[in-house]
């Protein structure tokens, strides 16, 4: 892309020292080369259908594109690491704090919140249904019952992880439990197909479309907090970070327009995020 870019200004800059274009239209042709940026996110964010609701609104107020690569939290640090994007957009609060720590990151702002659920069939085999997601993991354990991880290093891996751990099983998840390593939509589809339990942002749950006999039967239990935060990926670590275009970004989607974006975008009547300005 940058080498297309430098082709087209080479061209530009010849053609307006023949007198064949301005030099209004050679500035133009300069600032349209920078007005886009990289936002290095996760699947839910993507596969939510958030980002196709906000951006539209980001791109009408500044004239910033916006490229988004969706994957889970921690391959988006570390393609953010990388200097492969400018801006990190994910949900796993430990890993950013430390991407911050380490001094890829400017500075960790919180952007919005949902929650995680546990979903699986219908008739619930194993007796899941509540509020304790602890216990429900245990149940699946115990009954040797499918269940999909992601275990892909995502945030909602993580989080699956976390309250593996809380569990006194989490040594044997027993035999129905499988890795995919996949995306949060993948992941869904083979709990639809194999009548499994998964763990899911509530995001992307609702605006999963091949449900099957598949639905919601752990929520409401407070370490099902789903946190996303948003960080500008330093320059002094990566020089060709596009500082001023991602620093919009930042400062929109945590202001009162994309707060407003974000609380807007609902499916069914039903809000999928929360803005962190209405917490």
């Amino acid at each position: 892309m940058k080498a297309l870019y430098s082709s087209r200004r080479a061209v530009v800059h010849l053609l307006a020292a023949t007198g064949l274009v301005s030099a209004g239209l050679l500035a133009g042709t300069a600032a349209l080369a920078q007005s886009s940026i990289v936002v290095a996110s996760t699947t839910s964010t993507e596969q939510s259908g958030l980002f196709g609701h906000i951006l539209p609104q980001f791109k009408q107020a500044t004239g910033i594109d916006v490229k988004v690569v969706a994957l889970g939290t921690g391959q988006a640090i570390d393609m953010a690491r990388r200097g492969d994007a400018d801006v990190l957009f994910v949900h796993d609060k430990v890993a950013e704090e430390k991407f911050v720590a380490d001094g890829f990151g400017v500075k960790r702002l919180e952007v919005m919140y949902n929650d995680f659920v546990l979903v699986g069939p219908k008739a619930d085999p194993v007796g899941t249904k509540g509020s304790d997601v602890v216990a429900a993991l245990k149940k699946v354990a115990a009954a040797n019952a499918p269940f999909i991880s992601r275990g892909d290093k995502s945030g909602t891996h993580a989080a699956e992880l976390r309250f593996w751990k809380m569990t006194d099983t989490d040594a044997n998840k027993g035999s129905g439990y499988k890795e995919c390593g996949c995306g949060m939509g993948p992941a869904l589809n083979i709990a639809a197909s194999s009548g499994a339990y998964v763990l899911t942002d509530r995001g992307t749950w609702l605006n999963f479309k091949n449900r099957a006999d598949l639905d919601v039967l752990v929520q409401g239990d407070q370490r099902l907090f789903n946190q996303y935060g948003v960080m500008l990926v330093s320059s002094a670590k990566h020089p060709q970070v596009k500082t001023a275009e991602g620093q919009k970004f930042v400062d929109w989607v945590t202001g009162s327009a994309g707060q407003a974006a974000i609380a807007s975008y609902k499916i069914g009547g039903e809000q999928l995020f929360f803005p962190n300005a209405a917490k």
